[in-house]
């Protein structure tokens, strides 16, 4: 553990917050404010995510399952970070959001927008066999040192509905063309409850890379992504993911670091990933 611990603040210290074209980038599943949660609640876990953000300092975060109190405690918690995002109950506030922060003294957001996976993504909707309302944000942000722009788009596949999750990777490749982003700088994230063998990922790897094969470096933390809340659990499941196009991947993290009771941060691990432009 200790081990561990010390080669990741290593890797983080080569990192350096100024590099030109250097630009990090985080996909976490923070798990929604619920009572149910007893030790592992919203109220005992947010002090230890926000130091972990801090500590890592992304420029860009995608968080899902997000709750508008959640992420407002984010945002104000972490007094470098806008966001944007709408919840998807209501595509005002109500329900999950799959928001994404961005470092607004380097980077500066031109447009964003929020789609449902559904066949009427355009409004609030369930999709297919989903058992609940799924979106995705995506975002076009202006590096504000190489005036590049990097568009970014985070998601939050259905549960239940195998369907839901295929014809969303489907969806989100589709908008990907519409837009001709296949020759931009990109990223999509997020997790797509699906493991790598599955179809979605699949489908998502057939136009996008993923930063775990790309990576320059060997991965740092377990292959999997999906804790539980089990305190003695090594996760071996991979469900959430940082794909990319027109990027190299210089550093990959699954960010296993703990509460300092032992306890998890969140169900899932975030996923850090370090991009350099190609061009």
């Amino acid at each position: 553990m200790y081990l561990r611990i010390l080669l990741s603040f290593i890797l983080l210290s080569l990192l350096s917050d100024h590099a030109i074209g250097q630009t990090k980038i985080m996909s976490y599943n923070i798990r929604y404010d619920t009572d149910y949660d007893n030790e592992n609640s919203w109220d005992k876990r947010k002090p230890d995510l926000i130091n972990l953000i801090a500590r890592y300092k992304p420029d860009i975060f995608g968080v899902q399952e997000g709750l508008k109190n959640q992420v407002d405690f984010i945002k104000n918690n972490l007094s470098d970070y806008e966001y944007t995002g709408v919840g998807r109950d209501d595509g005002k506030s109500r329900g999950e959001y799959s928001a994404i922060f961005y470092n607004f003294s380097k980077f500066k957001l031109l447009k964003s927008n929020t789609f449902w996976l559904s066949r009427t993504p355009e409004k609030v909707s369930v999709g297919w066999d989903a058992a609940l309302p799924r979106i995705c944000t995506m975002g076009v942000f202006q590096n504000l040192k190489t005036l590049d722009s990097l568009y970014v788009f985070n998601a939050h596949f259905d549960h239940i509905g195998k369907v839901s999750r295929n014809l969303s990777a489907a969806l989100i490749v589709e908008k990907i063309k519409e837009l001709g982003l296949l020759r931009k700088k990109l990223v999509v994230m997020g997790d797509f409850n699906s493991e790598s063998f599955d179809q979605p990922i699949q489908i998502l790897s057939m136009a996008l890379e993923d930063a775990l094969i790309i990576s320059d470096n060997k991965r740092i933390g377990p292959i999997g992504t999906f804790n539980g809340f089990k305190k003695a659990h090594i996760p071996k499941k991979r469900i959430d993911y940082v794909f990319s196009r027109n990027l190299d991947v210089t550093a990959y993290i699954h960010v296993d670091d703990r509460r300092s009771n032992g306890l998890w941060v969140s169900d899932h691990l975030p996923v850090f990933v370090e991009f350099r432009s190609k061009f």
